[in-house]
């Protein structure tokens, strides 16, 4: 029996060729559809060079199940949610490997309602099933149909605009050469026939698996100025950018400042809450304060849950939320099937643009100076385990509180941070955040950094 070491917590990814391949992929669709018995699945690819062939070993092992394939071709991972729902299928399976390295690929599934399959709910059923190989012979083959389900996508997607009260504004967008710019050239066309005033300055957009500008990872503080000079350069009133499968949106605001996603989310949190109060909003435990200040000045309820997409969109379904976010820049939407949206975030923000008449930057600068963040700092280790543990054992008997939920989060009166290791490399992540003491912050971030890389 082959051990595959591509399922992770609760995604597939792995080098080609050792850890991923046609064969590999082949056979985890033979056990998706052993494990979930499904009649009709939707499969798609971002752009990697690899993506179509791996695609297509994909849709044969479905089809060898007796599974009916509908193929999306390219596409971002959300509109595998949302083709799911949407159309009522049995599941989705997303050929991506997102921001990884190019020799890398990767699956991200989904079941019926585009319910998240993760350790905890299958992934590693199929995993085993995968590995066991012992598939058994279809009663009929299925059969592979083509659809283009981006007229409906981009439809939904512009319903989260009042294009009524819209104000004109300027955006650049850089979708990295990646599964985005054929959605940004889309909603470019359709926000024009319906006479949106929204102007696009487009960068990197023509979709290219190569990855010339780098492979799109806005997250990373090297590729944050070539958004951010484009701002300035245009005098654009925001910049949006995306990564390899747009299911992460990040924000720029008119000075061509970077908007850390934490106070994304505090800001969205408090849109939802002023539609629906009451509501529930799903946060991830690295950085909370401001997202649950948010909450408790808007009347709705602060849930925490593990870091993580799978994680995450269970919680939102079992909550009935009605908005969840991750300072890592994924935002899930209860109108979006539980799930995350690169796509959605920036409509709002636009919206709010217009309703409030403010810019970006007004809109979360108060909140930052109230909650100050370095934003997550990363520290290759020899020992992950032990350096947390190092740092856990020197700070705790301060603590007023201990949380476990991801990695090990220590609070006191005036500050916090969170200490978590990487699934996948021996790196161990920071972030902190203060009750609006700046001084303090850069203290205990350098305090803790002494401890943690010894």
């Amino acid at each position: 029996m082959t051990t595959l070491t591509c399922f992770k917590a609760y995604d597939i990814r792995g080098k080609l060729g050792t850890e991923l391949n046609e064969e590999i992929v082949y056979r985890i669709g033979r056990a998706y559809a052993q494990f979930l018995q499904p009649a009709k699945v939707c499969v798609g690819g971002d752009v990697r060079e690899t993506s179509e062939e791996l695609k297509q070993a994909l849709a044969r092992g479905l089809m060898d199940s007796g599974v009916d394939v509908v193929d999306l071709g390219l596409i971002g991972t959300e509109e595998i949610y949302f083709a799911t729902k949407f159309h009522n299928l049995d599941g989705g399976i997303m050929i991506t490997a997102s921001h990884n390295p190019i020799d890398y690929n990767g699956l991200k599934m989904v079941r019926e309602q585009s319910r998240p399959i993760s350790n905890d709910t299958g992934l590693q059923d199929i995993r085993k099933l995968a590995e066991q190989a012992e598939f058994p012979q279809p009663v009929a083959q299925g059969v592979m149909t083509q659809m283009d389900n981006s007229p409906a996508y981009i439809d939904h997607l512009l319903s989260y605009l009042d294009t009524e009260d819209l104000q004109p504004m300027k955006l650049v967008v850089n979708a990295g050469n990646g599964a985005a710019c054929d959605t940004v050239n889309r909603i470019e066309t359709a926000m024009q026939e319906r006479g949106i005033p929204i102007e696009f300055v487009k960068m990197h957009n023509t979709p290219d698996g190569t990855f010339p500008n780098g492979i799109p990872n806005p997250i990373l503080s090297e590729q944050q100025p070539v958004t951010g000079n484009a701002v300035r350069e245009h005098k654009a009133d925001m910049g949006i950018a995306w990564d390899g499968d747009f299911d992460r949106c990040f924000l720029w605001d008119h000075t061509g400042r970077f908007i850390e996603g934490y106070y994304v989310v505090g800001l969205l949190a408090e849109a939802f809450l002023v539609k629906n109060p009451g509501s529930r909003i799903i946060h991830d435990p690295r950085l909370i304060w401001n997202t649950q200040d948010v909450c408790a000045q808007h009347d709705g309820t602060a849930i925490q849950s593990r870091t993580g997409h799978a994680y995450i969109k269970e919680v939102m379904y079992n909550e009935d939320a009605v908005y969840g976010g991750e300072m890592s820049a994924h935002h899930y939407f209860r109108d979006f099937a539980y799930c995350d949206s690169g796509m959605i975030p920036w409509l709002l923000v636009c919206d709010l643009l217009s309703k409030k008449k403010q810019s970006l930057s007004e809109l979360v600068s108060e909140r930052m100076t109230r909650f100050p963040s370095p934003g997550e700092i990363n520290s290759k280790v020899d020992d992950a385990d032990v350096a947390i543990q190092r740092v856990f054992d020197t700070f705790r008997a301060e603590a007023i509180s201990i949380d476990e939920t991801d990695g090990v989060s220590l609070e006191f009166p005036q500050w916090r941070f969170n200490l978590r290791k990487s699934n996948t490399e021996p790196v161990v992540r920071l972030n902190l955040e203060t009750r609006g003491d700046e001084a303090l912050m850069k203290e205990k971030t350098d305090a803790i950094l002494q401890v943690l890389r010894g």
